[in-house]
């Protein structure tokens, strides 16, 4: 659905949820969102022995989340 009003202003706290999205690998799912016009608003960091865990802006200013499982991750 687009967006019905104004993108959230960076920095500014989010007015909803972020919804967040599993993967099978992080890393390329990232490279694919930069190529096609999104921005990294939260790097990629670990959530020890779980998972790694990142956010992105897409093109109108929505943040989501990037989760790849990974019981390695630290």
């Amino acid at each position: 659905m687009k967006r019905q009003g104004s993108s959230p202003e960076p920095g500014k706290p989010l007015n909803g949820y972020a919804c967040t999205m599993g993967v099978e690998d992080y890393d390329s799912t990232e490279a694919k969102i930069l190529e096609n016009g999104g921005k990294v608003a939260l790097p990629k960091y670990a959530l020890p022995g779980m998972a790694w865990q990142g956010y992105n802006m897409d093109t109108e200013g929505n943040i989501f989340g990037v989760h790849q499982p990974d019981v390695n991750a630290k």
